[in-house]
């Protein structure tokens, strides 16, 4: 990769010209070039530099990448909404929606509230990811944005080199990685590597820098044998050396435990050639010539990587014993080695950038990509995302094939249940068994490299088993279980909290008492004490399942009624405290003067911390707890009595029914999701539809906020999707 410092706009378009001839392309570039360098005006870097020097560096590495004229634009502008006060739509103004939405994908996260610096580096990446899984150019532009931070590293405090360098090294090296990009992952992890580890970094360079001359004329003496070798059997090629990256040999001599002169591949030669039969035709040439070491043959050619990543690695025994790795691969082989996605998606002159047909080849060739979507749709959690993200994508080290030859990536350890997660969440589910190779085994079986799997599946399967929680080793696998597991107790639960219900009120039928009387929930609590529960739920629960018979509940219901006679004015006759103090409840409210009430959150109109709000007497449910706004009681005079919110409640989250209107487009859901779990509004329920006659989308969000506060923060920014019309709460 070309490196150079204070790229001008001359050296921008010096290469982005090399293949963009539109001069309409040319133009764009110029003009943002221009608008960075006023936006950013007056702003400067640790170096001292005018700050406009990073936003062009950026530009100039994309173009060297041969991204596409608005991915350069992107990359001049990708700090101007974060940086200036430029808005979005003074951007789309001055741009486009295209180029202002890759921008958005890198900027950071605004400033919101944070238990700690970790969530808050959580969240950021969450959001760079989920802008990179609708958009690859999105982490392009951040990898290279990075690329040029950790250039510049040295004017930063030594506290903030290591910081940066570590989040650099667990998160962006690994992506780089994934997306193939091997020549911006060797040098930001060789970076990483200097800032976080300087001693071992001088050391290992010091041992390479020792064995250079030695090394460089036993790699010429065997460049110039095979090259001799080739051009005897006619093969266009060229050759040449390569030397490993310092941190893959510390990695290499940490994992392996291995000495410095143990590398095997220390000594590597790099073989690029015309066509795949050529690769296959040198390969021969050389197991004939030279002793190739057991073992060591790797052909990435019929089976790619998952990075798209295609070469063929053999070992051979050179002159007086010295160990080669041969790496042999066609032009278009290392450039993809080399830049990966960046080189398969290479600007085209005259081709249209069409987001969702590039996003679908993506997919198609990237099979991890679709995972990638998968965890950011399943995932409220930014913290439990990325430690998903680092466990299933970044480690995954193990890659296993379907039937049909498709590459599964796994990490280490993981069995034939996390594969059939892999496929898709429903064929995990119906796991029943799978075939190894064409061989029965069990679930627990550690998968290896190269095995073929194949899952039985069977819709009569009563599903996973918290056992299976102790099987599988990634993390998307775990939280698929665990929600099938918690939607089905819930399930269940509620299925036998009816169930129960369904009993006592035959039992009552029986007996000829009033059902609507005796199964009022206030009076139902008075005995739970007497049945060993705690709450409504677990007593129907108790009757359903037998455990409590019917017959003797009824019998203490009738007994509690004798004891604790009240009249049909018993509303007015609740014993006062003369103190009138305030009494904490469950649902955070308290009624002045009352020792004891049954208060509920009216799901009408659905009140929080922050709304002016009115109890309502009803018939046998204690109060219920409305907005003084609420159209279902504003008539109501007599049974209203005066509430408040308690300052000292526990801190829990409440339901907020949401009503959108918007433009129809695509991703606008996936966007209002996005966005409502940015802001920590968990989501509960979703409906939506569109309008037909004027494409408006109707969107119904139903999710949990803390207060007013944290609703306002959450609308106002729903507000800010893009073809959002307007936000208001629903009541019902």
């Amino acid at each position: 990769m070309k490196k150079r410092s204070n790229a001008d706009l001359t050296d921008i378009l010096n290469v982005a010209k090399t293949y963009i001839s539109h001069q309409e392309s040319i133009d764009l570039i110029t003009k943002a070039y221009y608008y960075a360098e006023k936006k950013h005006e007056g702003q400067f870097r640790k170096s001292g530099e005018p700050y406009v020097i990073h936003v062009n560096e950026v530009a100039y590495i994309l173009a060297t990448l041969h991204v596409g004229p608005k991915t350069i634009v992107a990359g001049l502008l990708h700090d101007v909404l974060e940086d200036t006060d430029t808005t979005r739509e003074q951007m789309i103004a001055d741009f486009d929606e295209e180029i202002t939405t890759l921008v958005e994908g890198v900027t950071k996260i605004g400033a919101l509230k944070f238990k700690n610096e970790k969530e808050y580096m959580a969240e950021n990446h969450r959001k760079i990811f989920i802008a990179m899984a609708k958009d690859i150019r999105v982490i392009l532009i951040k990898l290279v944005d990075r690329l040029h931070n950790m250039r510049t590293l040295q004017y930063q405090s030594p506290e903030k080199q290591k910081k940066i360098s570590s989040e650099t090294l667990e998160v962006y090296a690994p992506i780089a990685h994934r997306l193939g990009i091997s020549e911006i992952k060797n040098e930001l992890e060789d970076l990483c590597f200097r800032y976080l580890n300087p001693e071992e970094y001088k050391h290992i360079a010091k041992l390479v820098e020792d064995k250079k001359i030695e090394r460089d004329a036993q790699v010429k003496t065997m460049i110039e044998n095979i090259s001799n070798l080739l051009t005897d059997n006619h093969i266009e090629f060229r050759i040449f050396g390569r030397s490993k990256h310092l941190y893959s040999i510390h990695k290499k001599m940490v994992q392996k435990n291995k000495r410095f002169d143990e590398i095997l591949d220390l000594l590597a030669i790099r073989i690029v050639t015309k066509t795949e039969l050529n690769c296959y035709e040198i390969l021969g040439y050389i197991h004939a010539t030279y002793r190739p070491i057991p073992g060591r043959l790797k052909d990435y050619i019929a089976v790619p990587k998952v990075n798209m990543y295609q070469s063929l690695h053999t070992t051979i025994v050179g002159e007086e014993g010295k160990i080669f790795e041969v790496q042999i691969r066609t032009e278009e082989m290392d450039a993809i080695a080399e830049q990966g996605v960046a080189a398969h998606w290479r600007y085209k002159e005259g081709s249209k950038y069409n987001a969702q047909a590039e996003q679908k080849e993506i997919e198609e060739k990237l099979s991890w990509f679709r995972d990638l979507f998968t965890i950011t749709t399943d995932s409220d959690d930014a913290q439990g995302y990325m430690e998903t993200l680092q466990r299933d994508l970044f480690e995954a080290n193990v890659y296993v094939m379907t039937p049909n030859g498709k590459v599964i990536d796994l990490p280490n350890g993981s069995t034939p249940i996390d594969f059939a997660y892999r496929i898709h969440t429903e064929v995990g589910h119906s796991t029943v068994g799978a075939l190894v190779n064409d061989v029965l085994v069990p679930l627990n079986t550690p998968l290896k490299t190269g095995d073929v799997v194949k899952i039985r599946t069977s819709k009569q399967f009563a599903g996973p088993s918290e056992d299976w929680l102790k099987i599988v080793k990634t993390n998307g696998a775990k939280n698929k279980i665990r929600s099938y597991l918690t939607k089905k107790d819930l399930e269940e639960k509620q299925a036998q909290t009816e169930r129960g219900e369904q009993l006592l009120k035959e039992e009552l039928r029986k007996r000829q008492l009033e059902i609507d009387d005796y199964m009022d929930p206030k009076k139902l609590e008075t005995i739970f004490g007497q049945c060993s529960v705690s709450n409504y739920t677990d007593f129907m629960y108790a009757i359903a399942i037998k455990s409590l018979s019917t017959q003797s509940v009824v019998e203490k219901l009738v007994n509690q009624r004798k004891t604790n006679i009240l009249d049909n004015d018993s509303v007015n006759k609740i014993y006062v405290n003369k103190e009138t103090r305030k009494l904490p409840s469950k649902s955070g409210i308290y009624v002045k003067g009352i020792d004891s009430m049954l208060i509920h959150i009216a799901s009408c109109c659905s009140p929080i911390p922050g709304d002016d709000i009115v109890g309502y007497i009803s018939k046998g449910m204690g109060v219920k707890v409305h907005r003084v706004d609420c159209p279902n009681i504003i008539k109501e005079k007599k049974r209203l009595i005066e509430v408040e919110w308690d300052e000292n409640r526990e801190p829990r989250k409440y339901i907020v029914n949401l009503h959108i209107l918007a433009n129809d487009r695509n991703f606008l859901l996936t966007d209002l999701i996005t966005v409502a779990a940015q802001y920590k509004a968990s989501l509960q329920a979703v409906n939506s539809y569109v309008n037909e006659e004027d494409l408006t989308a109707v969107i119904k969000l139903a999710v949990l906020v803390e207060d007013g506060v944290h609703l306002r923060n959450v609308i106002a920014n729903l507000k800010k999707v893009n073809s959002v019309i307007s936000v208001e709460r629903e009541i019902k």
